[in-house]
């Protein structure tokens, strides 16, 4: 029987514009993509030198052989990979300003690619390539990830619990950012080999509140203004704007190595993607660059023309 009565949940709006209902909802990206793996014969993967560390875990925990490829100025493949059977080529959608270059590669690599799209929340999915999303990269939720695949072969998982995960999200509306800093870390440790399980109903309840027309709007319209006013003095090529869905961050490559520092310091907080990559790699390769130099200037949702005026000021300091 079910409870009645008792204390009261969180009144949430049911919005429901999520595009991604009809993936499998897990409990993080980093699932998402090993729920992938449990569905393919993967003896092999190819994956670049240029990217998050966790995606690894689900990699070894499967006993599964990697080995990482380069990536040129354009954040594309360099060369093409040659694979034997059982191999698989998985390729990051770059800020998630690279969803032409994925049709590209699916039309060389077709049934043996796999897209990570954790920076790429809006972009759709292409014939039928194997391929993972991590909303919480574009919105504020605890957890949770989305898979695709064709092959989908029935798997027993418990649902997660997301509960104890949320402090850093709530403390938000009372606090600054740097106040709760540290439990934001600290939740985000939490998600470390974490085991695979469906998502939970409190992520699903989170994302059903959430409005991402206007989500998707305004971060394409931050995108913009950022461009128009920046890309003269951006040494990274962002190409043609009209070539993707949605971004993440501006990616911004400045000669100017005090900028990352001074914008920390004036309260503008942008993170480093990756900097496992500055040990796996070495000076004298692009990727080491690409992780040390490009600082991801934000556009989400929650910031206006004055607020990206702010972070342009600070950029002309120099």
């Amino acid at each position: 029987m079910e409870e009645i009565g008792g204390y009261f949940h969180l009144e949430l709006n049911r919005i429901c514009n999520f595009s991604h209902y009809g993936g499998i909802l897990l409990n993080s990206g980093r699932c998402s993509f090993e729920y992938i793996l449990t569905q393919l014969s993967v003896k092999k993967i190819f994956l670049p030198f240029y990217t998050c560390e966790v995606v690894l875990e689900p990699i070894l925990r499967r006993g599964i052989k990697y080995e990482f490829y380069g990536i040129d100025s354009n954040l594309e493949i360099q060369g093409r990979l040659k694979l034997g059977d059982g191999d698989y080529v998985l390729y990051t959608n770059y800020f998630g300003i690279k969803d032409h270059y994925v049709k590209q590669l699916a039309n060389v690599y077709k049934s043996c690619l796999i897209i990570d799209n954790s920076q790429a929340l809006f972009a759709e999915r292409w014939m039928d390539i194997p391929t993972f999303y991590s909303p919480r990269k574009f919105v504020g939720l605890p957890d949770g990830g989305v898979a695709y695949c064709k092959k989908r072969e029935e798997i027993e998982l418990d649902f997660d619990k997301s509960y104890d995960r949320c402090e850093h999200l709530l403390s938000r509306y009372d606090r600054l950012a740097s106040d709760g800093y540290s439990i934001f870390r600290m939740n985000s440790a939490k998600l470390k080999d974490q085991k695979m399980a469906y998502m939970s109903n409190l992520t699903k309840a989170l994302i059903g509140n959430i409005d991402f027309t206007t989500v998707k709007n305004i971060r394409n319209s931050n995108f913009l203004y950022l461009h128009d006013r920046l890309s003269v003095s951006n040494k990274f090529d962002i190409g043609d704007i009209n070539s993707f869905s949605c971004p993440m961050v501006y990616p911004y490559w400045s000669d100017d190595h005090t900028l990352r520092d001074r914008l920390i310091k004036n309260k503008i907080y942008v993170p480093t993607y990756w900097p496992n990559v500055m040990q796996w790699c070495t000076e004298d390769q692009l990727e080491y660059y690409l992780a040390k130099d490009i600082i991801p200037l934000p556009i989400d949702q929650r910031y206006n023309n004055k607020d990206l005026e702010n972070i342009i000021s600070i950029i002309r300091l120099r």
